[in-house]
């Protein structure tokens, strides 16, 4: 098992970015995403979005890690569930895969929130258990995920910061959440 975690800083307020990370696919910087359902949504007594979507995404695996797993297809799914607390200013993403679970599990969250100081700053915390089960290698596959994650972490910071500058230059209105 594998803990990796991050920080991230975004110069918009809260609502621009949590807005933004809606619609945050399809983007050029995560081409990896090939599909996004909706499955859930609607709004608790408390006023929270709640959103459950079902993604599609292409992993990419170097050939040598798609045999070490054994696994030939790389298309694979993610359940997510994510909480707007626009009350709380608070938003929170859990994901899992759901392909390829006897192999290789993925637990990631993202917490997005205004920064303490500063409200035109938002802060995104992230956090994911890697766990590969079953084969050799197993602390180096995970290393190797962890690896994978940071870098595309770096593409979804991009792909918020591009949404929010195309709706801002092209003076579209990111969907409200009232």
């Amino acid at each position: 098992m594998k803990i990796w975690s991050t920080e991230h800083n975004f110069s918009y307020p809260w609502e621009a970015v949590v807005k933004a990370a809606m619609r945050k696919y399809p983007n050029p910087m995560n081409p990896n995403v090939t599909g996004v359902d909706v499955l859930d949504r609607g709004l608790d007594c408390r006023g929270r979005l709640h959103s459950h979507r079902l993604l599609s995404t292409e992993w990419g695996l170097p050939s040598i890690v798609r045999t070490i797993l054994g696994a030939n297809h790389t298309q694979t799914y993610v359940k997510e569930h994510s909480i707007v607390d626009p009350e709380e200013k608070k938003m929170e993403l859990c994901s899992t895969n759901i392909t390829l679970t006897n192999l290789i599990s993925v637990d990631e969250r993202l917490v997005y929130q205004p920064h303490p100081e500063n409200p035109d700053v938002t802060v995104l915390t992230q956090e994911a258990i890697i766990t590969v089960k079953g084969v050799s290698l197993s602390s180096y596959l995970e290393s190797m995920m962890a690896r994978r994650m940071t870098a595309n972490a770096r593409k979804g910071w991009d792909a918020i910061e591009w949404i929010i500058q195309n709706s801002e230059r092209e003076n579209v209105p990111l969907c409200d959440f009232h």
